[in-house]
């Protein structure tokens, strides 16, 4: 069963940066549009960075982008996510998983992010 991991998170200023991790057990990462994901207090998760299989196509929300660099390294089946600039808004616990709802997997627990002001 294809596991999960995030990690990386941490607590920051305003203005900081960190790296998160997510690692994936399987042989097929490589083939699937990996996404990063965050939910913060009271409200649903959503999607904010996706990468193609290849890495060749990504994709941001505006809140983050120009801020938030979604990366993959399909040798160590790992997705990583390089958060600049934080905000106190992008205080959440993220979340990576492939993005096509069908082939979903089961969530990891996250990493917890807070930026202080």
């Amino acid at each position: 069963q294809v596991q999960l991991v995030e990690s990386g998170g941490g607590l920051v200023q305003t203005g900081g940066s960190l790296r998160l991790s997510c690692t994936a057990s399987g042989s097929t990462f490589r083939f699937n549009t990996m996404g990063w994901y965050r939910q913060a207090p009271g409200k649903q998760r959503e999607l904010i960075a996706t990468i193609t299989g290849g890495g060749s196509t990504n994709y941001y929300v505006d809140s983050v982008k120009g801020r938030f660099t979604i990366s993959r390294d399909n040798a160590k089946n790992t997705v990583y996510l390089q958060m600049n600039s934080l905000k106190p808004e992008d205080t959440a616990v993220y979340y990576c998983n492939r993005v096509i709802a069908t082939i979903r997997l089961t969530w990891g627990q996250g990493t917890q992010v807070t930026v202080s002001s």
